[in-house]
C-alpha cells in the first residue's frame, strides 16, 4: 500500500511479502516477484512439482531462483534512509533486525523492542510496556537506591581515610624503628671494632714477647749443643790416646765434665739436662 511518506513507500518495496521484514538473501522468481531465499524455500517446502508465487499465484519453476542484486542494493539504501529519517525526527535507536523505532520494553527479556518484535513469536506472550514508561519506572527505582549507595560511599571513603592514616602512622613507626635498630647496631659495630683492635694489639705484643723468649732459648740451646759437641769430641780423642797421654790432665778433663753437668743441672732445673720452657 502506497503512503504519502516516500521513506515508508521505499520501506514497503524493500520488505519481503512473506516475513514482512527487510529482504535477506534476496531472490527473484519466474513471475518477477522478490522474496527472501529462506522464506520462499520454506513456503515451497515439500513440493516436488511446479509451484505458485505466494503473491500473484502464477505457476513458476521451483528451482528457478536468481539473486536480485540491484534490488538488494536498494534495500541497503532504504535501511540507511530509514535510519537517517529516524534520527532526523528525534527518535531513539532503531531495531537492528526490523529497522523500526524501539518504542516498547520487554519486561521478561529486559530489552527494548519494536512493534514488529512485539508481534513476533519471541515476544508475543511477554509483558511489554512503552519504553518511556519503563524508563521512568526504572529511573524512580534507581533514584531510590542512590541514597543508600551514597551513604555507603561516604562510609567507605571515611574508612579509607582512616586506614590511610593508619598506614602513614605505621610507616612512620617502622621508619623510626629501622633508624633506631641501625643506630644501635652501628654502636655495637664500633665497640666490636675497638675490642677487635685491643685484642689484636694484645695478641701482637704477646706474639712479640713469646717469639723473643723462644729465640733466646734457641740461642742458648745452640750454644749448649756446640759446647757439648766440643766436649764429646775432646773425650773421644782422649780415649784414643796412649795410656800416658790419656791420664795426662785427666783431673782437668773430668772437672770440666762435672762442671758442665752441674751447669746443665742448674739450667735444666735439676733434671741433669738443659730444659728451656716458654711462658
Amino acid at each position: 500500500m502506497a503512503t504519502d511518506n516516500p521513506v515508508e513507500s521505499l520501506r514497503e518495496e524493500a520488505t519481503c511479502p512473506i516475513c514482512l521484514e527487510y529482504f535477506k538473501d534476496l531472490v527473484i522468481i519466474g513471475c518477477g516477484h522478490n522474496f527472501c531465499r529462506a522464506c520462499i524455500a520454506q513456503c515451497w517446502e515439500g513440493s516436488n512439482t511446479d509451484v505458485s508465487c505466494p503473491q500473484c499465484r502464477e505457476t513458476v519453476q521451483q528451482g528457478n531462483l536468481r539473486p536480485n542484486r540491484q534490488l538488494a542494493n536498494v534495500v541497503e539504501i532504504v535501511k540507511q534512509l530509514s535510519l537517517q529519517a529516524a534520527k532526523g525526527a528525534g527518535e531513539e535507536r532503531l531495531c537492528g533486525e526490523h529497522q523500526e523505532t524501539l518504542k516498547l520494553f520487554c519486561e521478561e527479556d529486559q530489552i527494548s523492542v519494536c512493534l514488529v518484535c512485539h508481534l513476533s513469536r519471541d515476544h508475543r506472550d511477554h509483558r511489554v510496556v512503552p519504553i518511556k514508561e519503563a524508563a521512568q519506572e526504572y529511573k524512580v527505582k534507581l533514584q531510590g537506591v542512590l541514597g543508600p549507595l551514597r551513604k555507603e560511599l561516604e562510609e567507605a571513603l571515611a574508612l579509607t581515610s582512616k586506614e590511610e592514616e593508619k598506614t602513614t602512622e605505621w610507616q612512620r613507626k617502622v621508619k623510626n624503628k629501622r633508624e633506631t635498630i641501625a643506630g644501635e647496631f652501628n654502636k655495637l659495630h664500633t665497640l666490636l671494632r675497638e675490642e677487635e683492635q685491643l685484642l689484636l694489639q694484645s695478641l701482637e705484643e704477646e706474639e712479640r714477647e713469646t717469639l723473643q723468649r723462644l729465640q733466646e732459648n734457641v740461642t742458648k740451646l745452640s750454644w749448649q749443643s756446640s759446647s757439648l759437641q766440643q766436649l764429646i769430641t775432646e773425650i773421644e780423642e782422649k780415649c784414643q790416646q796412649p795410656v800416658v797421654e790419656l791420664l795426662k790432665d785427666m783431673k782437668s778433663t773430668l772437672s770440666r765434665c762435672v762442671s758442665h753437668f752441674h751447669c746443665s743441672y742448674i739450667r735444666g732445673g735439676g733434671s741433669g739436662m738443659t730444659c728451656v720452657q716458654s711462658s
